[in-house]
């Protein structure tokens, strides 16, 4: 069977490298891909929004399954696109419909989701330009710090951490009122701040069972200390210490369940991943956030983590037989430290040729911005590679990774020295 995967990261060179591992697999497409996804597969360069393009590919190269790696293909509605063509309809796609893509498309719509079904999350209201001054209003009865999001897609950066009542006030007004995150930020959630550490959670459902991947925990910020700007992630930890059985277990039972059946009950089929990030609160768990895909750079560590072939656990979503479904995950713990251009998360260049990657040999090299020019490999994008190790603990995997990054060069190079600080 050939299979096509949608996205150009880090988290779809990890999906390429678990599945090529797969005897079901004959050939493997990425569109577009990177410098790490051409070793192994076949890079196409179209852009995988343009619907035409890929239904041309999967057409031209037989395939026979959808992988979607990014949200914005799946909030545009690329699987209601399959269902709705006559020469794609019986190709499965992993990833949900359009309507199930709105729990991320959307901060309001999945708030109101995991309220109605009695899902745990914060207080929040949303608010519009329309009602500015309500905004302000509910601003004044939460304890500081405050927080912003975005409804709409961001890439990741459209939620704001704020300590003072006058800054969150004049934020709020500049996301609302001048579009600070564009279209995305015409309408804002404002929730109270969960206080506890976060972690995300990984399920994959066939609309009727799921299974519950390995938990990690990334790291946002571009400052070491999780100090500065939201990135699109620095590094990620799996499993995560204190994500114990027990904890788990109320994961699923006040989280994962309410969140499958409630999909369920509101006729919403989805097939695919859910990513929960969730805040660890005294032991109880807390919903922050839906996304309808892998994290990245989480993927890079739940991936490598499971030992079984993926591609059987995507044909279970596929025929709706996940429940008869099984795979196992190794008990070492896996890190991933992002490289990252200069500049980013704000300005940064691209085309810087990249060295000594090819020379790892104690961990994985992900690539996630990068490309081939004049048969070299270059950076582009802020986020280069992810770099992934496996150790019988947090410090021998970080250690490897880090010993792995001194061997790595490209101009202005950056990266957190301090990933799983938190958890040592």
């Amino acid at each position: 069977m050939n299979v096509l995967i949608l996205g150009s990261g880090g988290r779809e060179h990890a999906f390429t490298l678990k599945l090529s591992e797969s005897k079901k697999i004959n050939q493997l497409f990425v569109a577009p891909g990177n410098a790490g996804t051409a070793k192994i597969a076949n890079n196409v360069h179209i852009n995988p929004t343009d619907f035409n393009a890929v239904k041309q590919t999967v057409l031209d190269n037989d395939i026979k399954m959808v992988v979607v790696g990014p949200e914005a293909p799946l909030v545009a509605g690329v699987h209601d696109f399959f269902l709705a063509d006559d020469a794609l309809k019986n190709i499965p796609v992993i990833g949900p419909k359009k309507d199930g893509a709105t729990l991320e498309g959307s901060k309001d719509f999945s708030k109101q989701f995991m309220q109605k079904h009695g899902v745990p999350t914060a207080k929040y209201q949303s608010f519009t330009k329309e009602n500015l001054a309500e905004g302000f209003a509910f601003l004044e009865t939460l304890e500081p710090p405050y927080v912003l999001k975005a409804d709409g897609l961001a890439a990741g950066k459209g939620v704001l951490i704020l300590n003072s009542l006058e800054e969150a006030k004049a934020e709020l007004k500049e996301m609302v009122s001048n579009q600070k995150f564009g279209e995305a930020s015409s309408t804002v959630v404002i929730e109270e701040f969960l206080i506890g550490i976060e972690l995300s959670v990984f399920v994959l459902t066939d609309g009727k069972n799921y299974k519950i991947l390995p938990s990690a925990k990334d790291y946002k910020r571009i400052g070491e200390g999780d100090t500065g700007l939201n990135t699109g992630g620095m590094g990620a930890i799996s499993p995560v210490p204190f994500a114990d059985d027990a904890f788990l277990n109320k994961v699923e039972e006040l989280v994962v369940k309410p969140t499958i059946e409630g999909l369920r009950k509101d006729g919403i089929d989805y097939r695919g991943f859910i990513f929960i990030g969730l805040m660890n609160d005294n032991g109880n768990p807390s919903v922050v956030e839906y996304n309808v895909r892998m994290g990245d750079p989480e993927t890079e560590v739940v991936l490598p983590r499971i030992e079984s072939d993926l591609f059987d656990l995507f044909e279970g979503v596929a025929n709706q037989t996940l429940d008869e479904k099984s795979f196992s995950v190794t008990s070492k713990t896996a890190t991933t430290v992002m490289l990252v251009a200069g500049g980013y998360p704000e300005a940064y260049e691209k085309g810087k040729e990249i060295s000594g990657f090819d020379t790892i040999d104690e961990s994985i090299v992900f690539h996630a911005g990068t490309t081939i020019k004049d048969d070299k490999v270059v950076t582009n994008g802020g986020r280069v590679m992810a770099i992934s190790s496996f150790g019988e603990t947090i410090e021998e995997a970080l250690e490897k990774s880090y010993k792995s990054i001194d061997k790595i060069h490209f101009d202005k190079m950056n990266y957190r020295k301090d990933i799983g600080f938190d958890l040592l």
